[in-house]
């Protein structure tokens, strides 16, 4: 493997920073801890992304066998992520402010500009969650701020999937070659406006409850039909490459989120049609039409993202000694989330003891694999194996030779280096 190409990271007030080695003398563990926060890149969303994921999956209502004090369990997780949230960003922004330029070369950057995703998959989250958690406990005022935030969200996450396409498309250095799944990220936010629909809909008045399921239906088929787009320079990859590097493998598992929430949006949006506006005839028949269509169309759907979760599980497997810790590890755990969440969903619809105990057994599966991936990131803090120079999503890695390359300063050092 090429030694990693070192980079001079400077302060603020231009002094070098050599962080974990305190060669002045008398720099405090706060100060250096501060200092490698310069590193603080947008693929820390991560872990609220996965914590947020793992509270709706842990609430009553998606759960087909449950337990006096689950909804209270997934409470607690839930204003867990929301603590988690609030200190990532608190994070984010003081490398922005305290490192000048780093937040136009976060957005740019062909490697971590693609987890700027992760940061909107985090508020997808919460405002689910809003509706699991909140909406049933609390006033009406809940429910009108739950559909502004999801129109707010809708129009916010559709201009990040253009600009970061954009971005993409026209970065010298990203490759078919260096391609994995991570590249259908920018799209992911946008999709999950479907999963937000199916979450919340059923809590709005009726005439608000269609034009909410409409904009998530159209938002899901986007950004399904965007994914498949990017399977297809996936499969071109694998066949002419062969899988990821080993330490980007965990991200195969962002391949099985696209048709796993698809398939939970559809089921979630026909069960919330709401019974108003006779459209196609009686709202009854309509709904019960709507509810076999999803049923069958989300089969066929998962059906992918079993393939892809398979080939994921095995291709980890095959190189899990040569693994090291890295934020998309928490790949292991969203998700899987609207894939365990789907099988729940199919078995309740289908009444079916069987299919719902495979997911309560997929949900004790990725409860332990949360604990262990978090486990692992504290310790990967401790040890300097993330916020530190060379060792973040802020340096981008060429998959066939992992050559390390600097983040560039701006796009057209980007073409300089080409």
């Amino acid at each position: 493997m090429p030694q990693e190409q070192k980079s001079s990271s400077s302060s603020s007030d231009g002094d070098p920073q050599d962080v974990g080695q305190d060669r002045t003398g008398g720099r405090s563990t706060v100060s250096e801890f501060l200092a490698r926060l310069e590193h603080f890149t947008w693929a820390n969303y991560t872990l609220p992304m996965a914590t947020g994921g793992l509270a709706l999956l842990l609430s009553e209502e998606n759960q087909g066998f449950t337990f006096r004090g689950l909804q209270t369990i997934g409470t607690v997780v839930y204003i867990f992520d929301l603590v988690i949230f609030s200190l990532v960003t608190a994070a984010i922004t003081y490398r922005f402010n305290k490192y000048r330029g780093t937040l136009l070369r976060s957005v740019t950057h062909p490697t971590e500009a693609l987890f700027l995703g992760t940061s909107t998959l985090s508020v997808a989250s919460i405002i689910t969650g809003i509706a699991k958690y909140g909406i049933p406990v609390c006033g009406p005022w809940l429910v009108t701020t739950f559909r502004v935030l999801f129109w707010i969200y809708f129009a916010v996450t559709f201009m990040i999937a253009v600009g970061q396409y954009f971005f993409l498309f026209v970065s010298p250095l990203l490759k078919i070659q260096d391609m994995t799944p991570a590249w259908d990220l920018p799209i992911f936010p946008f999709m999950l406006c479907g999963t937000i629909a199916a979450s919340g809909a059923a809590t709005q008045p009726a005439d608000q409850a269609l034009p909410m399921i409409m904009a998530g239906l159209m938002a899901q088929g986007l950004g399904m039909l965007v994914s498949i787009l990017m399977y297809a320079c996936y499969f071109r990859r694998m066949i002419q490459w062969g899988f990821p590097a080993p330490n980007s493998r965990p991200g195969m598992f962002i391949a099985v989120g696209p048709p796993a929430f698809t398939s939970l949006a559809l089921i979630g949006m026909a069960n919330d049609f709401p019974n108003h506006y006779n459209y196609f005839g009686d709202d009854s028949t309509t709904i019960q039409i709507l509810k076999v269509l999803a049923t069958f169309t989300s089969i066929f759907i998962w059906s992918l993202s079993l393939w892809f979760f398979c080939l994921a599980v095995m291709a980890n497997i095959a190189v899990r000694k040569q693994i090291s810790f890295h934020m998309n590890w928490y790949a292991y755990i969203f998700p899987n989330v609207g894939f365990t969440i789907t099988i729940i969903s199919v078995g309740k619809t289908l009444h079916s003891d069987g299919i719902m105990a495979f997911g309560s057994a997929m949900t004790v599966l990725l409860i332990l694999m949360w604990l262990f991936v978090f486990y692992n990131h504290v310790k990967a803090v401790y040890g300097q194996e993330i916020w530190f120079e060379g060792k973040d999503e802020d340096f981008y890695v060429n998959e066939i030779d992992h050559a390390h390359v600097k983040q560039p300063s701006t796009v057209v050092d980007l073409e300089k280096q080409a």
